[in-house]
């Protein structure tokens, strides 16, 4: 067991999300009772995740999406209210990291992509792209069949380039805006969660092979280690729990 301070200021060690202009608060989003004996980490803070933290006791769930974004409306309504509702009906807390969790070197979506998906020499390149080498280099075929059996679904694989893959670039989530970074670089393939409508053309005509593997399924690592990290610094319970998005 261990007080919500203390948990906060072990993960906002960890993460120094002072370091980020993000399009949402970093950290304690909804606050809930003191003492925490039990987290549960999941990608996003859906009603369905909420449930299923009230469901197994938690005290505090851990989510890479949270709420309150740039943008959205202000008002307490429908689903906004919803959710709430049950997490302050239970006490529930809500702790929400974005960018800094995909930029921290160890617990981070794209360090641990990298661990799953076993690219060899994995470090940031640019920003928030990763890139690493591929050992030893697969085809096309092989390299979208790793990264399936891998991540659990089909990627989609757009683009032409050269046969076999080994110089790969990747950033989790919606980062295929990101494909300039990975051609600079001089990487086969670029890895990331979704695709645009230019994201194709970019692929075909700059010769990179571009794979969509699902913002949901490269971003379901980093939160996972995290709270698996938090649970053996700070004595707590922790659990993962993936609710499963298709995109």
């Amino acid at each position: 067991m261990a007080s919500r301070q203390d948990i906060m200021k072990v993960l906002d060690l960890w993460l120094e999300p002072g370091r980020f202009q993000d399009y949402c608060p970093n950290g304690l989003q909804v606050e809930g009772k003191e003492e925490i004996r039990k987290i549960v980490s999941g990608v996003t803070a859906s009603q369905a995740l909420i449930d299923a933290a009230i469901s197994v006791g938690a005290d505090m769930i851990l989510v890479h999406h949270g709420y309150f974004w740039k943008g959205e409306g202000q008002r307490i309504t429908g689903i906004k209210k919803a959710r709430l509702q049950k997490l302050l009906a239970h006490d529930l807390n809500l702790v929400a990291y974005h960018l800094p969790l995909d930029d921290h070197p160890e617990y981070g979506n794209n360090a641990q992509l990298a661990r799953v998906l076993g690219f060899a020499e994995a470090a940031p390149l640019d920003g928030l792209v990763w890139s690493g080498r591929m050992e030893p280099a697969l085809s096309v075929e092989e390299f979208a069949r790793h990264v399936a059996s891998r991540l659990g679904r089909e990627p989609l694989h757009v683009g032409q380039g050269r046969e076999r893959i080994e110089r790969v670039a990747w950033c989790t989530g919606a980062a295929q805006g990101f494909i300039g970074t990975a051609l600079d670089s001089g990487a086969d393939a670029y890895l990331s969660g979704e695709i645009s409508e230019p994201t194709t053309h970019a692929a075909r005509e700059a010769g990179i092979h571009y794979f969509a593997c699902g913002h949901h399924a490269t971003e379901r690592y980093g939160v996972q280690a995290l709270g698996e990290a938090l649970a053996r610094a700070c004595d707590l319970e922790h659990r993962f729990i993936d609710c499963d998005n298709p995109v």
